[in-house]
């Protein structure tokens, strides 16, 4: 009767492991065994690997080791564990825990790399033993697998068949050989960057599953000419992280592309704008959908917090520095501060920080110096907008036209790092404070543009500024805010983003692009025939 009793207690015990928790009253304690939870890597609770059909736990390099968890009515627990494959039956450690608040916990020394334990426990109260509790498995994995890197694009050695700002492939190949009479937990994932990999494991934006022979083939944009380090770290199952780099030589490109409005360097325009995260996307002028082709972490936003607040302008770059891709200007409304962000690499911009100095070279509409405007600020908190607005003074510097005290302003020419630029007042009739400013560039033929959407209303106007024959701009058109209707509809509620990355269509013109109120963005031949192009992220 005694022996059918204890039996029925086991098999309830190995349901109650199965299903979770045990509850039972403490007099029932010598029958009744504990609820084995699992086995802990690292620190980390993991409840598997409780019961024969589930993949085992497998155990890394780490200073908790593996640690046995089981939930107890009673005092405490012992523990038993046995090296599964030796195949021998006494066990190779055991253990007594005190149980606090019900759970008692061991820390199991000296196992062998690459192999298989199983253990269960007896819950104790005093010194009676409940019956012991079903199998727990877990193995060991304690080396660390390698991986090895190599590229026809941009070899280890040897000359590169590609340059600085452009793609190129890198085969990834990871290995976790077994050690001598046991087994490896495998290649978990592979992480890869340019920059210093931070925590992270495979569910890092920067990891790749290889496929079943260890490798992945992955493309990377090379953002910097000369020596390159591509860094990576191997995960193994077990959770171990071996890093490893790959060094090779990055020529600069001789003949690079050239296209105002492009950030990254591929040649084509780019729009910028913040997705739902505050992170910063960049979506080609000819792209077929929103999905972006490069992303600025929220993090590397001037005040670290993300894209969302600030005003965006970027159409050129300041000759002397490589590659030739836009400088970014970025202002928070109200600021007296223009952050400038030089592009020194192919719009990852992770070094070339600092400000856009207020020029006090003020000119007149002939290029002769004046005094400034009284209404003139010394820095830029009255900027209620800005603009990148082409190439005003010629070549492929940037050009800024800004909304302050309802006038327009121009500033162009010299290094904005240094406010060695003119500033030009283009208006002052101070009836331009009811506006959206849209720079969309130049045409095929260099003639220059504003366009403008009015708040009120949702026409939108389009200024032609002309090239004339001896290389400047003819500003006439800007007088009339209210002048030159091209189209209506395009009301802030319908529409609370109109921007414009030049030529997206190929027909030489500048074109117009929306973002809804439930985010889509919207691009237009010029400014009709609009394409949806989808929901941003």
């Amino acid at each position: 009767m005694k022996s059918t009793h204890a039996r029925r207690l086991g098999a309830l015990a190995a349901a109650t492991v199965a299903a979770g928790l045990l509850t039972v009253p403490t007099a029932a304690v010598a029958d009744t065994a504990p609820a084995v939870l699992g086995t802990e890597q690292g620190g980390d609770y993991v409840t598997r690997a409780c019961d024969p059909t589930t993949a085992p736990l497998w155990s890394g390099r780490t200073t908790y080791g593996p640690q046995l968890v089981a939930d107890v009515t009673g005092t405490g627990a012992r523990f038993s564990v046995r090296d599964e494959t030796t195949g021998a039956q006494d066990p190779v450690y055991t253990g007594e825990a005190q149980a606090y608040g019900q759970r008692a916990s061991v820390k199991v020394p000296g196992l062998v790399d690459g192999h298989s334990y199983a253990w269960h426990a007896w819950a104790l109260q005093g010194t009676q033993l409940s019956a012991p509790s079903a199998d727990c498995h877990f193995s060991v994995d304690t080396t660390g697998a390698t991986v090895t890197v190599s590229s026809t694009d941009f070899p280890e050695s040897g000359p590169a068949t590609k340059y600085a700002g452009q793609f190129g492939t890198f085969v990834l190949a990871g290995a976790d050989p077994a050690p001598t009479g046991g087994t490896a937990s495998g290649v978990a994932c592979i992480r890869y960057g340019f920059r210093m990999l931070g925590v992270g494991g495979c569910d890092s934006p920067d990891a790749v599953k290889p496929a079943a022979d260890g490798t992945a083939t992955v493309s990377a944009k090379v953002m910097d000419w000369g020596t390159n380090s591509l860094n990576v770290q191997v995960i193994d199952n077990a959770g171990n992280v071996t890093p490893s780099s790959y060094t090779f030589f990055a020529p600069s490109n001789p003949n690079p592309p050239k296209t105002l409005g492009d950030v990254d360097g591929d040649g084509s325009a780019d729009l910028l704008l913040p997705d739902a995260q505050g992170n910063l996307q960049y979506i080609s002028a000819n792209a077929s959908d929103t999905t972006p082709h490069a992303t600025i972490r929220a993090v590397a936003s001037p005040g670290h917090n993300g894209w969302a607040s600030y005003r965006i302008a970027h159409r050129g770059w300041t000759d002397y520095h490589a590659p030739s891709s836009d400088d970014l200007f970025i202002h928070q409304p109200g600021s007296g501060y223009l952050d400038l962000y030089r592009n020194f690499d192919y719009g990852s911009f992770s070094r070339g920080m600092g400000g856009a100095s207020r020029s006090t070279d003020c000119v007149d509409e002939t290029g002769t110096s004046v005094d400034c405007p009284a209404d003139y600020a010394s820095n830029w908190s009255k900027a209620e907008q800005i603009v990148a607005f082409g190439p005003a003074a010629g070549g492929f510097a940037p050009a800024l036209v800004t909304v302050e005290n309802g006038n327009l302003w121009l500033h162009s020419g010299g290094d904005f790092g240094f406010g060695h630029q003119q500033v030009r007042k283009l208006t002052t009739s101070g009836n331009w404070g009811g506006y959206d400013l849209v720079a969309p560039g130049p045409d095929a033929a260099g003639n220059l543009a504003l366009w403008a959407r009015d708040r009120a209303t949702g026409e939108l106007h389009a200024y032609p500024i002309p090239k004339r024959a001896d290389g400047t701009f003819d500003y006439s058109a800007l007088a009339d805010a209210s002048a030159n209707v091209v189209a209506t509809g395009f009301t802030t509620a319908a529409y609370p983003t109109l921007d414009s990355a030049g030529d997206g269509d190929g027909d030489g013109l500048p074109d117009l692009w929306a973002v809804t109120a439930d985010r889509h963005l919207v691009r237009y031949s010029g400014w009709s025939a609009p394409t949806d192009l989808g929901a941003l992220r």
